[in-house]
């Protein structure tokens, strides 16, 4: 309280001051500028005048200030709120896609990729949301507005495109902007991944077979992933070729030319070897076929080559019966093995044998196809009741769903 009255006393002396000095020399002030300006004034009404616009500009200044960093209160679109709000734009469109709300994410996204500089990854989310809710033409909207804010990524975009294209079930579509992208980044590990991928879920197995070379040289899959993926697309094409699916095959040259031009180590190889035998046996090349499997089987066993061998007839079924039995020795415990033994006694006439066989065969693994040998085996030697019990056992291992359909009464 004392120091009010002191502050207040003080300015009574200042004020009183004051006035006995503009009192005492009023001053004078005169500013002209020919058939222009004149001021005239006194010295001290000019000072306080000069005073007053200082504090209005001041006071100016401050209010500006307030307009422009207020966080919401005076001004609700002032920097500080409109950033705010684009952050809670962004943190709520990644919440909304991440949780399958597509419409919120949208507009959410949309409206924060608007909004920031950097816009790419906030259009590529809304795209994918429009996406999802079949807007198509809008998604496509967004990447072409993204590309066109940030043409530096249009890698990025394009391959975002062709991922939403094959979701939304557009194939042909992918397959175009991948292609596009592969001529214009031929060594880009990523276009040749979604390439392989989208050749294979096409079915087009000769393309995949094409694009293994820049698959291997790129390095764009690892070596154990690459090596199963060439087995599985070299086997797949010699499928297609040898059933004339394939773009100027014609059967049995077309699969004898799509086998030579493996290399001379694919062409050992157990699962390639299989594809091309079985081929051979269903153009009926029988014979052709046994001689690949016994080549490919005396240089590397295999059990499903073994399964195979006997589903085909040789120019001499003793001797190739002669052959398998040879197998036997180092692999006496495999079914597959003995049941093409019984099969094969089966095509020489020797049924004690080819039973013996038979029964090994399903004592090690019960099997359909075995049941099946067999069963037709004791039909005709007059064992009829256990035939009809292997046909039924069969059956039941054929497909064990047939044991939950309803059976009439």
């Amino acid at each position: 309280m004392k120091k009010a009255y002191a502050l207040l006393f003080l300015a009574v002396v200042v004020a009183l001051g004051l006035g006995l000095a503009i009192a005492k020399h009023p001053g004078y002030v005169l500013i002209d500028y020919p058939h222009v300006f004149r001021y005239e004034s006194g010295l001290w009404s000019t000072l306080a005048a000069l005073a007053a616009i200082i504090v209005v500009l001041v006071i100016a200044w401050l209010l500006l200030g307030l307009l422009l960093t207020s966080s919401g209160v005076v001004n609700p679109w002032s920097r500080r709120n409109r950033s705010r709000r684009v952050q809670n734009a962004i943190e709520q469109g990644q919440l909304d896609l991440a949780e399958g709300r597509w419409a919120s994410a949208q507009r959410h996204l949309q409206r924060a990729a608007e909004a920031e500089r950097a816009p790419l990854l906030y259009y590529l989310g809304a795209a994918r949301a429009a996406n999802e809710q079949g807007k198509h033409e809008e998604c496509d909207n967004l990447l072409e507005r993204a590309l066109q804010r940030q043409p530096a990524a249009e890698l990025a975009i394009a391959l975002s495109h062709a991922q939403l294209q094959v979701d939304r079930g557009d194939e042909a579509g992918a397959l175009q902007t991948l292609q596009v992208m592969h001529e214009r980044h031929p060594h880009n590990v990523q276009v040749l991944r979604q390439l392989q991928r989208l050749h294979q879920q096409r079915g087009d197995w000769s393309a995949v077979v094409r694009l293994l070379p820049q698959l291997r040289k790129d390095k764009a899959l690892p070596a154990a992933e690459l090596a199963e993926l060439e087995r599985r697309a070299w086997g797949e094409n010699l499928t297609l070729v040898a059933q004339g699916e394939a773009a100027g095959s014609t059967g049995r040259a077309a699969l004898d030319q799509a086998w030579q031009e493996l290399s001379s180590a694919q062409r050992q190889e157990p699962p390639l070897v299989l594809a091309y035998a079985e081929q051979l046996r269903q153009l009926g090349a029988s014979v052709e076929a046994e001689a690949v499997l016994r080549t490919s089987l005396k240089r590397q066993y295999d059990s499903h080559l073994a399964r195979l061998y006997g589903l085909v007839r040789g120019e001499d079924s003793s001797r190739q019966l002669q052959a398998a039995e040879g197998w036997l020795k180092d692999h006496p415990n495999d079914p597959g093995l003995l049941l093409t033994l019984g099969r094969l006694c089966l095509q020489n006439r020797l049924w004690g044998k080819a039973r013996d066989y038979l029964e090994a065969s399903l004592r090690l693994q019960r099997n359909p196809e075995a049941c099946a040998e067999l069963a037709r085996l004791l039909a005709q030697l007059g064992e009829t009741e256990r035939s009809n019990q292997l046909f039924q056992e069969g059956l039941g291992l054929l497909d064990e769903r047939l044991l939950a359909l309803p059976l009439p009464a």
